[in-house]
Order: structure tokens, then C-alpha cells, then sequence
């Protein structure tokens, strides 16, 4: 129960700093590019191949074109997100992605480290897990994308079991 309560407290920090910064990237100055922040809101499943233990899941997540990095590996940037399972699974992350425009398609692996909360959904093995994604997003308008992902969420055996997590996403990316 106590464990819980710290999940959920967490949580509540992070959807509070995410209302907090709306309004202040909104007041930034006239001369602020299109692409500074982009949210993204996506639906999947979680686990899909765990027949028993799959779930439907919904899911926020924010970047900030703000710091980028270009690098030999190409535009690297910060991600910070968080699902919640209909079995009240709760997955808090942060971590780096990689952006690569191909024409009309936008190619992003990601890599984001975050703590885990099983509620009555699978149990992963351990509080601390890795999220390795690949997401293919289509470019609709200069501020919309839609996409989808897939990834896998795992303990990298930091737990006395890792069966990890096969999951897939429908990405909706809007940039402001």
C-alpha cells in the first residue's frame, strides 16, 4: 500500500510539472519556433504476447526540441513519459531518442530507463526497468504526426526475474 502511494505521488509530480510547463512554453516569445515541444498521446497493448497478462494501456509522453543535440548519431533529444495499464500497471520513464526525417516518415529509436508499479497487472521483477522502442511516425501537417511503435520493457535481469514486456503503441505527436 505504501509503495503504491509513493507511485502515485510520483505521478502526480510528473502530470504537475507537465500543466506547470504548458503555460509557460506558451508564454515564450512570438519568435518561438513551431517544433519546441512536442506531446505525444498514444494508446496500445501492453504485453501483447503474454496472452494472460496482456492489458490496454493509455499513455503521455514530452520532448523539447529546446535540447537537441545533433551528434554523429544524428538529432538526439530528451523524452520523459508514462502509461497506465487498465490493470493499474504504472510505467514513469526518462531517457534519450534519436530523430531521423526520411521524407514523409520520421524514424525514432529511444532508449528510456524508468521505475515500474505492477497494481494488478504482470509483475516485471523489479522497480527499475528499460524501455527499448522504435517508433515510424507519418507526417500529416507541419505540427502533427501519426505513428506507431514498438518496444520492450525489461529489468535487464536486475530482479530475481525478468520476463519483460512486449508492447505496441498508436502514436498521436503534436508539436506547439
Amino acid at each position: 500500500m505504501l509503495l503504491n502511494r509513493a507511485y502515485i505521488k510520483i505521478l502526480l509530480f510528473f502530470l504537475g510539472i507537465f500543466f506547470v510547463t504548458i503555460p509557460l512554453n506558451l508564454a515564450k516569445s512570438e519568435t518561438k519556433e513551431l517544433d519546441d515541444d512536442k506531446y505525444t498521446l498514444f494508446t496500445g497493448k501492453f504485453d501483447f504476447s503474454d496472452h494472460g497478462k496482456k492489458s490496454n494501456l493509455i499513455g503521455l509522453e514530452h520532448q523539447s526540441d529546446d535540447l537537441f543535440r545533433n551528434t554523429w548519431m544524428g538529432k538526439i533529444l530528451p523524452v520523459t513519459g508514462g502509461l497506465i495499464t487498465v490493470d493499474n500497471a504504472i510505467y514513469l520513464y526518462t531517457g534519450v531518442e534519436a530523430e531521423y526525417n526520411l521524407g514523409i516518415l520520421q524514424f525514432k529509436p529511444s532508449f528510456t530507463p524508468g521505475l515500474y508499479q505492477k497494481g494488478s497487472g504482470k509483475d516485471l521483477g523489479f522497480p527499475l526497468e528499460f524501455k527499448s522502442e522504435i517508433e515510424v511516425s507519418l507526417n500529416l501537417t507541419d505540427s502533427t504526426l501519426l505513428g506507431m511503435s514498438y518496444n520492450h520493457i525489461s529489468n535487464a535481469s536486475l530482479g530475481t526475474k525478468n520476463p519483460g514486456a512486449n508492447n505496441y503503441y498508436f502514436n498521436l505527436l503534436k508539436k506547439f
